[in-house]
């Protein structure tokens, strides 16, 4: 049966909300009747069901979201309420409809990470297992704090970044599309021009070549974009498989220059909820299946997930990460000393902090550098195009 929201006020006059089961409409008034409530408002409470596809919420108003639900579990808010006051309060109809959701899965006894869970596309899997270990750990306040410091560093980044790539990408765009149609349709209009050369044999190779791949996309221009718009299809449908999305995160760290930067990022965010689960007495064994989910990279998680079977057997935690080799020596090396001195905790945050400040440093300067690299690539093809039809020009030039 579905669920509705009502709004009520007792006999005292005072308002109440809450969720209820009921039939239909008409069964839910009659059964605040019952309790003796007044209804004010009565509304289906699932017009998104758990699994639907919903519009993604913005990564501001998340962290947002997250930093107001930490000030009010801090000053005393029972979180039901806190989740409510966020409902009510927001403009955003997705977040609303999914806190209402949310409301509900808690209300029934779910934690606050679980019901967050059964919204992927909302919440991602960092923010989930952050919470989740700040909930058995009991310092949520703390976690949904973090979340929402890191939240906001992320789109901080992803709008500098795309800023500073927006107008090479145009230019990228723009150039292709120009080298595209040159090829199609502004080439083949030589060839009968370097007719002459060709029978002479006197046609330069790199003109040839030309000549030969305009006539190729000229014939197969249609099918080759509908083959690549097929297999890009395909691909992303791949991608949102478990094998695909392996692939995926296994290539990212593999990547020339910036797969270390991807390393360091998920190996940041693993220390980063380790060392919180620690300082907060949860057990190691927990802390590391719980840390293992926030990489958001199933290679590592892989990783760390057998580093949890040598400890369990007595090992320490150094030496399986070394032997993965998907975590850098000196992270291996400072965890090793720490558990020697008895104070992993405090070395892993340490690292934490010092691998994303890192690491921000390095992407900055990536993105600075892919402008000027973008750059010279357009120019490259442009010259190589005008060279490959000017060679015969010359040549034809020097003949007459």
């Amino acid at each position: 049966m579905p669920d509705f929201n009502y709004i009520a006020r007792d006999e005292a006059g005072q308002k109440v909300s809450g969720t209820l089961t009921a039939g239909s409409r008409g069964e839910a008034l009659a059964l605040l009747g019952t309790r003796e409530l007044f209804p004010v408002e009565v509304r289906d409470a699932s017009p998104v069901a758990d699994g639907e596809k919903l519009r993604r919420v913005p990564a501001q108003l998340l962290a947002t979201t997250y930093g107001q639900m930490a000030d009010l579990l801090r000053s005393g808010v029972p979180i039901l309420r806190t989740i409510d006051v966020l409902r009510q309060q927001t403009s955003h109809g997705a977040l609303s409809a999914v806190l209402e959701r949310i409301h509900h899965h808690v209300e029934q006894g779910a934690t606050l990470a679980e019901a967050m869970a059964r919204f992927p596309r909302v919440f991602d899997e960092m923010s989930v297992s952050m919470i989740r270990a700040g909930n058995e750990g009991g310092f949520l306040e703390e976690a949904l704090a973090r979340v929402a410091q890191f939240t906001e560093a992320q789109e901080d980044f992803r709008k500098r970044t795309i800023g500073a790539v927006a107008y090479p990408v145009l230019l990228s765009v723009l150039g292709t599309i120009v080298v595209v149609v040159l090829m199609v349709f502004f080439v083949p209009r030589f060839g009968n021009l370097f007719e002459s050369l060709r029978q002479r044999g006197e046609l330069p190779i790199l003109t040839g070549w030309l000549l030969a791949v305009s006539a190729l996309m000229r014939r197969w221009f249609v099918v080759a974009l509908a083959v690549l718009v097929g297999a890009a299809w395909f691909f992303k449908r791949w991608l949102a498989s478990e094998p695909g999305r392996y692939w995926r995160d296994r290539t990212k760290l593999r990547l020339p220059l910036v797969g270390g930067i991807f390393q360091s990022l998920a190996v940041a965010r693993f220390c980063r909820v380790l060392g919180t689960l620690l300082k907060n007495g949860v057990p190691i064994l927990r802390g590391l299946e719980i840390s293992s989910d926030a990489t958001a990279n199933r290679v590592l998680s892989e990783a760390i997930q057998k580093a949890t079977e040598n400890i369990s057997a007595g090992q320490s935690l150094a030496g399986p990460l070394a032997a993965s080799g998907h975590f850098p020596p000196m992270v291996v090396e400072m965890i090793s000393v720490a558990e020697e001195a008895n104070n992993l905790e405090v070395v892993l945050l340490d690292v934490a902090d010092s691998l994303e400040t890192r690491t921000w440093r390095r992407l900055d300067l990536a993105v600075r550098l892919l402008e000027p690299i973008l750059l010279t690539m357009i120019a490259g093809v442009v010259l190589l195009l005008a060279i490959a039809l000017l060679l015969p020009v010359l040549k034809m030039s020097q003949m007459v």
